[in-house]
């Protein structure tokens, strides 16, 4: 007698052979497809989505650096791996249903943790950098990546009744838990992180796996009324803690940690921290009050080589608290400032917060620096100002040959780059840096805190040109230098040229 027809699976196929659970019971009914590839969709993406926001999450305490990016990127790996293993065991062994409603619940609630143990871990990582993301993204993100990683293989186990169609299933499932991380990447750099502090859109995320968890259950009658109402209310408290735990930022911009500190010794005076990195001091009362020793040191190198109060056209690579800027056009009227900011957001913060006020003598141009210089007028600029490094974080496109090339081209015969280059000992990034400067302007001096006086390192600030730099630093602290020319020479000589195809300016940052 023939074999009567397999029931209907996957992509419509009628023959094939019956697959059974361990023990010869007979597999759950399958969810409707679009139910299955739904529940794939949210999994994935959700945990693409925690893995960016724990980038966010993470940089007020160890900063953003290539090695912290790439600790937190491993460890969400691992936790997807993790994730996919344990799912398959079990979805062998249990009620696959019950699992799945299980994984999402317990994800959901892992997730709304994760701001709540950042946020406790976090101060006391601060200096410890890649290691210490490593660490608190194993404790923070490995959880709820690993049970949201799950879902699929408890997913796959539901829908594989028939081998004959097993490729089909799978393939199905694999592309739309991929369509899902997709849709999670673009819509947290797009989408979430533009209208949503960090915190909140991680709550959101919770909530919603966890409301999924409760649909799926209450539609396979798998979770009472009371269920329902004790994680609505756990939905309620995990949520009220993640919002009330404190956040270092007074706001949250696409790009940093923004926070404010008052100085107590001066009224007007304020220091702007991104990501918790000093960065800036500004003097509400006194622009020309310059609180950095390096800011003083791009200052006086401005003045060395140009005549007292002579307007200037310069390009100011960073904006922070946009304190030269507002020196510039108080010491030398008239003026042109161009200042190129990736961070749009944080020029608002600064006209709230500390008075900044657009006008013809001073253009913001927001975007990447590398690419918006290219707008800009050949022979163009007195001086070109970059102050775009801050403490651990280094945009490596701004500091090869190729970008010291186009700052040329935008300089003026005879004008003045003034780089900001923060460094660790032994200096190997101030030696790159150096050495990349010399390979395309005549002429090089680095004023700096005395080599040895700072073992924990500190700012360079390399002034570049293709005419003669006088000493730019006259000062009674007897910890700083102004290395001459032939010094300068010496100390970049076993230096490696930074190029736009080999730059690793973290590595050199942060090595031994």
């Amino acid at each position: 007698m023939p074999a009567k027809a397999a029931r209907k699976q996957g992509g419509g196929r009628k023959q094939g052979k019956a697959l059974s659970s361990n023990g010869g019971h007979q597999l759950p009914r399958a969810l409707p497809w679009p139910a299955a590839a739904a529940l794939v969709f949210i999994a994935a993406g959700a945990v693409l989505m925690l893995e960016i926001l724990a980038v966010r999450l993470l940089a007020p305490y160890v900063g953003l650096t290539l090695e912290t990016t790439t600790a937190i990127i491993g460890a969400a790996l691992a936790g997807i791996s993790a994730g996919a293993a344990i799912g398959g065991y079990l979805a062998d062994r249990t009620d696959t249903r019950r699992l799945v409603v299980g994984l999402l619940i317990t994800g959901g609630i892992l997730t709304l943790l994760t701001v709540p143990v950042v946020r406790w871990l976090g101060p006391g990582a601060r200096g410890e950098g890649e290691l210490a993301a490593l660490g608190i993204t194993v404790i923070a993100l490995v959880p709820a990546a690993a049970a949201l990683s799950a879902v699929s293989p408890a997913i796959a186990h539901l829908q594989l009744h028939n081998l004959q169609v097993s490729g089909t299933v799978v393939g199905r499932l694999s592309a739309w838990g991929t369509a899902g991380a997709l849709a999670g990447t673009f819509g947290t750099g797009f989408v979430l992180v533009p209208l949503l502090p960090v915190s909140t859109a991680v709550i959101v995320i919770g909530t919603i796996l966890v409301l999924t968890g409760i649909a799926l259950g209450v539609w396979k009658k798998m979770v009472s009324l009371l269920g329902v109402a004790g994680l609505l209310l756990a939905i309620v408290l995990l949520g009220a803690w993640s919002s009330s735990v404190d956040s270092p930022c007074l706001t949250e911009t696409k790009y940093h940690c923004v926070s404010l500190v008052s100085d107590p010794t001066n009224r007007g005076g304020h220091e702007l921290l991104l990501d918790d990195r000093r960065h800036s001091y500004v003097d509400l009362n006194d622009p020309t009050h310059l609180g950095f020793d390096y800011v003083r040191w791009i200052a006086r190198g401005i003045d060395a080589v140009n005549p007292p109060r002579k307007p200037l056209d310069v390009v100011f690579i960073g904006g922070g608290g946009f304190t030269l800027p507002r020196w510039l056009d108080a010491t030398r009227p008239g003026s042109q400032a161009l200042v190129l900011e990736v961070d749009g957001e944080l020029t608002e913060f600064d006209e709230e917060h500390l008075g900044l006020r657009s006008s013809p003598s001073l253009q913001i141009d927001i975007g990447d620096a590398r690419i918006n210089m290219l707008d800009i007028p050949s022979d163009s600029a007195d001086v070109v100002v970059g102050d775009a490094f801050g403490d651990i974080v280094v945009p490596w496109h701004l500091a090869t040959a190729e970008w010291a090339a186009e700052v040329k081209r935008v300089l003026k015969p005879g004008g003045l780059y003034a780089l900001n280059v923060i460094d660790l000992p032994p200096l190997d990034l101030q030696k790159a840096e150096a050495a990349t400067l010399l390979d395309t302007f005549q002429h090089l001096r680095i004023t700096t805190f005395g080599w040895l006086e700072h073992p924990t390192g500190a700012n360079a600030v390399m002034f570049a040109s293709d005419a003669p730099i006088p000493a730019a630093v006259n000062t009674k602290n007897s910890t700083t230098t102004s290395l001459s020319p032939a010094v300068v020479q010496s100390f970049a000589q076993d230096a490696e040229v930074l190029r736009d195809d080999y730059a690793p300016a973290d590595q050199l940052l942060t090595g031994p």
